[in-house]
C-alpha cells in the first residue's frame, strides 16, 4: 500500500475518529461533572468498564484478531463468503447472549473480583450501587460484539469509514441522558442518588451502545454481504482455533487490567478513610486514559486499520518483506503525531486536563493530568506494540504474541502492587500510569524479537534514527512554554477557565508550529510526505466540491 492510499484511507477514518473522540471528551466531562472524581464516579465506571473487559476477555480480541484474515480467506468461496459470514456472526451473537445472561446473575461476583474493597464494612452503598449499575450495563457485551463483527465485515470490503463514525451516534446518546440528569440534579452524590437516577444512567450508557451497532446493519447491505441467521460449525474451524491463542492473549491482558482496577479502587477507599477531598481512584485514571489515547485512536487506529487488510493478502501471498515495510512506514507515520503528543503530555498533561475537565475542582483536575503524564510516557511504545502485534495477525499467527503480552502485563502488575503498598494514597493512581508506560517500553524489544520469525530482521534501529529526531524536534519546541508554564505556575493556580483556555491555547498553537519547522528542518522525510499528502487530500476536496456546483448550477 503507497503512502497516498494508506494516507487516503486512513485520513477518513481519522476524521471520523476526530468527531469520535470530540464527542467522547464532551461525554466524560458531563460524566465527571455529574458523578465527580471519587467513590461515586468509580461505582459508575467501573460498572461501564466491566462489559468491555469481559467482552475483550472472551470473544472481542479473537474477533478482531482473526476475522479480516478470515474473512479475505472466505471471500474466495463458491458463494463469495456469505456463508462464513452469516455462520460466524450467528454463532458467536449466540455465545455473547449467553455471557450476558451469566454476567447478570453473577454482577456481585464480578464487582467483589474488580473492587473487593467496595465490598468492606462501611461501604456496603457503595458496593450495590456499582452491582446495580453493572446490571444495566452488562447488556452491552452482546451489542460490542455485534458492533464489532458488521464492523469488521465492512472493512473487509473496503469500508473503513463506518467504523469509525458509528461511535458518534453512541456518544450523543449519552451525552444527552447525562445532560439531563445534571440538569435534574445537578448535586448528585452518593447519598442522594436514587434508584430511577441510577436506571437512567446506567441504561441511557446501554442504550448508546445498541446504536452504535445497529447503525452497522445497512452498512453491510451496501457491502454486497447477505446476513441470516445460519446456525453451524462448518469452515469455522481454523478461526476458532486461532481464537483460541487470542483468548490466551487477551486473558493475560485483561487480568493486568483487573490489577489496575483493583488497585486504583483500592487508593480511593484509603484516601476516603485517610480523609482526602481529591479523587484518585479509577475514574482518574480511566480519564487520563482517554485523553491519551486521543492520538493514538486518531493516527494509529486508523492507519492500522486501514492497513490489515492489505498486509494479510501480503502475508497469504507469502511477501514478508514487504509485511516488514508496511510496518516500519506504518510506525513511522504514527510517530510523526504520537511523539509529539508524548512529550506534550507529559509536560503539559495538568495543563491540558483543567481545561477539558470543568465542573470539578481545580485539584481533581489537576490530578487526573500528572496521571496523564505519567501514560504519555509509553504513548509511542504503546502505539508500536499495537502495529507490530498487527503484523503477527496479518500472519495468522495468534500464538507467538502471547510471550509479549505476557512480559508487558507481569512488569505492570509487579510495579502496580509496588506502588499500592509502597506510596501515599494519592500517588498510586499516577503510580499505575508510570507502570503502564515501563510495561510498554521494555515489551517493545520483546515484541520486534518475535515478530522477526515471520517478516525477517526487524528492530528498534529500523525506526530509532527518524523518533530520535521526532523527540528533540518535540522537547526543543515545547520546553519554552514548559519553562514559561513552571515560571508562572500555570499548575499549581486555580485560575479562571478563560485563563486556563488561553494557557492551553498558548500550547496548542505555538508548539506544533514550531515542532513541524524543527523537524522539517532536520529533514526527518515523514514530515514533508504527511504535509504533501494534507495538501493533495485538500485539493481533491477542494476538487470535489467545485464539480458538486458545477453539477448543482446545471
Amino acid at each position: 500500500m503507497k503512502p497516498a492510499e494508506l494516507f487516503h484511507a486512513s485520513s477518513i477514518m481519522a476524521l471520523g475518529t476526530i468527531f469520535s473522540r470530540i464527542t467522547g471528551f464532551i461525554r466524560s466531562v458531563l460524566a465527571v461533572a455529574v458523578l465527580g472524581t471519587a467513590l461515586l464516579a468509580d461505582t459508575y465506571n467501573v460498572a461501564n468498564t466491566l462489559p468491555y473487559i469481559l467482552y475483550n476477555l472472551l470473544v472481542g480480541g479473537a474477533l478482531t484478531a482473526i476475522f479480516v484474515p478470515q474473512l479475505i480467506r472466505s471471500f474466495g468461496d463458491d458463494d463469495g463468503g456469505h456463508a462464513f459470514v452469516s455462520r460466524l456472526v450467528t454463532t458467536v451473537s449466540a455465545i455473547l447472549f449467553l455471557l450476558v445472561a451469566i454476567g447478570v446473575f453473577f454482577a456481585p461476583t464480578l464487582v467483589h473480583i474488580y473492587a473487593p474493597e467496595f465490598s468492606t464494612q462501611g461501604f456496603e452503598r457503595e458496593f450495590r450501587l456499582a452491582v446495580a449499575f453493572t446490571r444495566y450495563c452488562l447488556p452491552q457485551i452482546f451489542f460490542l460484539g455485534l458492533f464489532t463483527m458488521l464492523g469488521q465485515v465492512a472493512n473487509s470490503r473496503g469500508s473503513f469509514a463506518p467504523l469509525m463514525w458509528a461511535p458518534i451516534a453512541n456518544n450523543l446518546v449519552v451525552i444527552l441522558i447525562f445532560s439531563l440528569v445534571l440538569i435534574s440534579a445537578p448535586d448528585l452524590a452518593l447519598g442522594t442518588i436514587s434508584s430511577t437516577q441510577t436506571q437512567v444512567l446506567g441504561w441511557g450508557t446501554t442504550l448508546g451502545v445498541v446504536i452504535q451497532a445497529l447503525i452497522l446493519i445497512p452498512v453491510v447491505k451496501r457491502t454486497g454481504i447477505s446476513l441470516r441467521f445460519k446456525f453451524g460449525w462448518q469452515g469455522l474451524g481454523k478461526s476458532f482455533s486461532l481464537a483460541g491463542w487470542t483468548l490466551v492473549y487477551v486473558l493475560i491482558s485483561q487480568l493486568g487490567y483487573l490489577v489496575t482496577v483493583n488497585v486504583s479502587t483500592s487508593a480511593a477507599v484509603r484516601s476516603s478513610l485517610e480523609g482526602l477531598s481529591t479523587g484518585v481512584g479509577y475514574t482518574p485514571f480511566s480519564n487520563a486514559y482517554l485523553v491519551m489515547m486521543l492520538p493514538y485512536s486518531i493516527i494509529t487506529i486508523s492507519i492500522i486499520t486501514a492497513l490489515l487488510p492489505h498486509l494479510s493478502k501480503l502475508a497469504i501471498e507469502k511477501r514478508p518483506t514487504e509485511v516488514r515495510d508496511q510496518l516500519i512506514r506504518a510506525i513511522k507515520m504514527v510517530g510523526v503525531v504520537t511523539v509529539p503528543s508524548s512529550v506534550a503530555f507529559l509536560l503539559f498533561g495538568p495543563i491540558i486536563t483543567k481545561v477539558l475537565f470543568v465542573g470539578i475542582d481545580y485539584k481533581d483536575s489537576t490530578y487526573i493530568g500528572y496521571v496523564l503524564s505519567a501514560l504519555g510516557i509509553g504513548l509511542v511504545t504503546f502505539s508500536i506494540n499495537l502495529i507490530l502485534i498487527r503484523g503477527f495477525n496479518a500472519f495468522e499467527d495468534t500464538r507467538t504474541q502471547i510471550l509479549s503480552i505476557l512480559l508487558i502485563n507481569l512488569i505492570s502488575v509487579a510495579l502496580s502492587y509496588l506502588f499500592l503498598n509502597t506510596l501515599k494514597s494519592e500517588w498510586i493512581t499516577i503510580g499505575l500510569g508510570f507502570a503502564f508506560s515501563v510495561s510498554y517500553i521494555i515489551g517493545l524489544f520483546l515484541t520486534l524479537a518475535l515478530l522477526t520469525r515471520h517478516t525477517g530482521k526487524i528492530s528498534i534501529y529500523d525506526f530509532f534514527g527518524q523518533h530520535f529526531k521526532l523527540y528533540l524536534a518535540s522537547f526543543l519546541a515545547m520546553a519554552p512554554i514548559f519553562l514559561l508554564s513552571q515560571y508562572f505556575g500555570w499548575v499549581d493556580s486555580d485560575s479562571t477557565p478563560i485563563i486556563r483556555l488561553a494557557e492551553l491555547v498558548l500550547v496548542l498553537i505555538a508548539t506544533p508550529i514550531a515542532y513541524f519547522f524543527i523537524a522539517r528542518r532536520m529533514k526527518v522525510d515523514e514530515i514533508s510526505i504527511t504535509m504533501e499528502l494534507v495538501k493533495v487530500q485538500v485539493a481533491r476536496a477542494t476538487s470535489s466540491r467545485r464539480k458538486s456546483r458545477n453539477k448543482g448550477g446545471e
